[in-house]
């Protein structure tokens, strides 16, 4: 008996940390693989020893842009060894990137400011790691002309990054509405900055004034997708119909797949190969002509998905209109 007690405390106990894992998660709909067997699960480690030490979400990705930055410093070299720290030093950074949204959803301590930080720190990163890239290949040979490939491809990812966040968060606004989704707007955005002023909340302001910008531009590349969330949270104030849940997942869960190739993981991949290699510039390229034409494709995919659904609510009588 008492064997059986002491096992079934253990299955308990296992059960329990399984769930709070879990409970850490955005949802596996938009969680990547390499995601779930590494950084999430050591992220969540992290989490919980900054929850146990009061660390707040915001220090953990502060520290994490530092860790980021130091990456890119550490690929200017040449010396691959000096390279390979320089990639540790970006996983771990990326550890923390996913522990400070762990520890946000398990210490329920979600903000806006932290949700700003946590998309700048990784365009942190990547400036460093781009300038440092520039500076290595003018040192094998390149011309300043590396610059302009340098700056396309970080213009590149700057998009890639936000329609690839704006997606996930319309897909989880969808499958658990407000509550699970980041998923904001410009018009209420527009609304909050217009309350601050320069004189009072100068620092505030720069940064909302920022993010209206930043999410302006993810509004701008989907237009078919706005009509779809106007008529949306127009018609259905108090919340969604299963049945429109359970369609628009299964349509719209395919198309997660290009969010997360171009997220972090692929271009890391990619960019840990060349530096092997010892042909770091070709990382830019990788950026421009490969990661952008999947950015294309997902946003029209996207863009039919949502035209699609439009079109149901409004002309037909499925989802109880």
């Amino acid at each position: 008996m008492d064997n059986t007690f002491k096992d079934d405390t253990v299955v308990t106990a296992k059960a329990q940390d399984v769930s709070a894992f879990e409970s850490s998660l955005k949802s596996n709909d938009t969680e990547e693989k390499i995601d779930i067997w590494f950084y999430r699960p050591i992220g969540y480690q992290i989490a919980l020893f900054c929850a146990k030490i009061g660390m707040t979400p915001n220090t953990v990705t502060i520290i994490s842009i530092f860790f980021g930055v130091a990456a890119g410093i550490l690929f200017y070299s040449q010396d691959i060894w000096v390279n390979v720290m320089g990639m540790l030093s970006l996983v771990f950074a990326n550890s923390l990137d996913s522990a400070d949204g762990q520890l946000a959803r398990l210490t329920n301590n979600k903000s806006r400011l932290g949700r700003i930080l946590d998309g700048a720190a990784g365009d942190f990163w990547f400036i460093s790691i781009h300038i440092a890239i520039c500076l290595r290949s003018m040192e094998e040979g390149w011309t300043a002309l590396i610059w302009i490939p340098g700056v396309l491809a970080g213009a590149s990812h700057v998009v890639q990054s936000a329609m690839a966040d704006y997606y996930r968060n319309v897909h989880l606004f969808f499958i658990k509405g407000t509550s699970g989704s980041e998923l904001d707007n410009s018009r209420d955005l527009q609304r909050e900055y217009d309350q601050l002023t320069w004189s009072k909340d100068f620092g505030m302001k720069l940064v909302a004034r920022t993010y209206l910008n930043y999410t302006k531009q993810q509004e701008f590349f989907s237009p078919k997708l706005q009509k779809l969330l106007a008529v949306v949270r127009e018609k259905f104030k108090m919340g969604l119909p299963q049945n429109l849940i359970i369609d628009f997942r299964a349509m719209n869960k395919p198309l997660m797949k290009y969010t997360n190739i171009i997220q972090f993981n692929t271009r890391v991949l990619f960019l840990f190969l060349w530096l092997f290699l010892d042909q770091a510039w070709i990382y830019f390229f990788f950026d421009i002509f490969v990661l952008n034409p999947i950015l294309i494709y997902m946003c029209l995919k996207q863009e039919q998905v949502s035209n699609h659904f439009y079109k149901k609510i409004t002309t037909g009588t499925e989802y109880g209109v």
